[in-house]
C-alpha cells in the first residue's frame, strides 16, 4: 500500500513545550489575530452550525469569538496538551461566559477532549464545523488529521484551518545559518500540498489562500521572545538542552545584521488558510485528483497516487 511520510516532527516534544507556554496568553497576539481573520473568512459562508470542534484548541480562546458567532454553539475544545486542558477547564467549565451573561441565556456547557488531532474518539458524522486554529502544521501526519476530520464531520459539514507555512520565520533560518548554530529547524507544509490532501480524502471545493504577515521588532531580544512564546521546535534533529549565552549571542549579532533602513528587524509569518466541504461518501474524480474512502487511521488505497505531503525547500 502507498504510504505518505511522516514529517520530521516529535509530537511529545510538541505536547512538552506548549505545556510549558500554559497558558497560552503571550502568543495571542498572532493567535487572536488569525481567528479573527478566520472569523471573517467564517461570515461569508452561510451555515449555522451546532456542534463544534475546535481542533488543537490551547487553552479555549476561540470559545468566547465562535459563541459571539453562534450563541447555541455545542463546543468541543481538543488538544492533546493536559496543561493547556486544564487552563481551558478552569476558565470556561462551568462557567457562563460573557455572551452567555448578555443573553441572559443559557448556552450549552463547553466540553473538553485531551486527544490527538488524528484520533479523536468523537463518532462518525457527528459534527458540523471543525474549526483549527494554527494547529495543523504542528502534526507530524496531517493526511490523518484531513481524514479523521472528514470521519466525523457529517455530510456537507464544513473544516476550516489556518497554518503556518514554509515561508514562515525566514529571516530568523537565515540568522540561525548565517551564525552556524548546530540545529534543525521546524519544517512546513505548502498550502497546495493541504489542498490536495483534503480533496484525496474526500472534502469537495477546497478553497486555499495565504498571506505573509511582517513584524516588526526593534530589538532581536524581543523578536526571540515572541518566536518562543508561540512554540518550540519539535525538529527530532533539534539541537537538545539549553543553548548557552555564546549560542544565544551569536544568534542575536546575526539578527542585529538584518536590521533595515528604518531600524526594525523583520520576522515573516506564512499564513495559510483553508477550508472544505466534507462530501458524501463516493468514488470518482474531482477536477484531476482521485477521490478515495477512507477508514480511520488507514494508509491511502492501493494504487491511488498520494499527493506531495513534503516541506518545501526555500530558496
Amino acid at each position: 500500500m502507498s504510504q505518505l511520510p511522516r514529517l520530521p516532527i516529535d509530537p511529545m516534544a510538541v505536547s512538552r513545550q506548549f505545556a510549558r507556554r500554559a497558558p497560552l496568553d503571550a502568543p495571542q497576539f498572532l493567535f487572536g489575530e488569525i481567528a479573527q481573520r478566520m472569523l471573517r473568512r467564517l461570515s461569508y459562508i452561510r451555515m449555522d452550525p451546532h456542534d463544534i470542534l475546535d481542533a488543537g484548541c490551547g487553552a479555549a480562546h476561540a470559545l468566547d469569538p465562535l459563541r459571539a458567532r453562534y450563541p447555541n454553539l455545542h463546543y468541543i475544545g481538543q488538544d492533546n496538551c493536559g496543561a493547556l486542558l486544564d487552563t481551558a477547564r478552569g476558565r470556561h467549565a462551568g462557567k457562563p461566559g460573557f455572551w452567555h451573561r448578555l443573553r441572559n441565556k443559557p448556552t450549552p456547557q463547553p466540553e473538553f477532549l485531551q486527544a490527538d488531532l488524528a484520533d479523536t474518539g468523537l463518532p462518525d458524522e457527528s459534527l458540523d464545523l471543525v474549526w483549527s486554529n494554527l494547529a495543523l502544521h504542528w502534526h507530524p501526519e496531517p493526511h490523518l488529521v484531513l481524514q479523521e476530520w472528514r470521519r466525523i464531520l457529517r455530510n456537507d459539514a464544513l473544516a476550516m484551518y489556518s497554518s503556518l507555512g514554509p515561508g514562515s520565520l525566514r529571516e530568523l533560518r537565515d540568522a540561525v545559518a548565517e551564525a552556524g548554530l548546530d540545529t534543525r529547524p521546524m519544517e512546513f507544509v505548502d498550502m497546495h500540498d493541504f489542498g490536495d490532501l483534503m480533496i484525496q480524502v474526500g472534502f469537495a471545493d477546497p478553497v486555499m489562500d495565504q498571506e505573509i504577515i511582517t513584524l516588526t521588532y526593534r530589538t532581536a531580544d524581543k523578536l526571540l521572545q515572541d518566536v518562543q512564546s508561540l512554540g518550540g521546535n519539535p525538529h527530532p534533529e533539534r539541537r537538545r538542552g539549553l543553548s548557552g549565552r555564546a549560542w544565544r549571542d551569536r544568534l542575536l549579532q546575526a539578527l542585529e545584521r538584518r536590521r533595515h533602513d528604518d531600524g526594525t528587524i523583520h520576522l515573516s509569518l506564512e499564513v495559510a488558510y483553508g477550508h472544505a466541504w466534507r462530501a458524501a461518501a463516493r468514488r470518482g474524480v474531482i477536477g484531476d485528483m482521485p477521490v478515495t474512502v477512507f477508514k480511520r487511521a488507514q494508509p491511502l488505497e492501493a494504487g491511488k497516487p498520494p499527493p506531495r505531503v513534503v516541506p518545501r525547500k526555500l530558496p
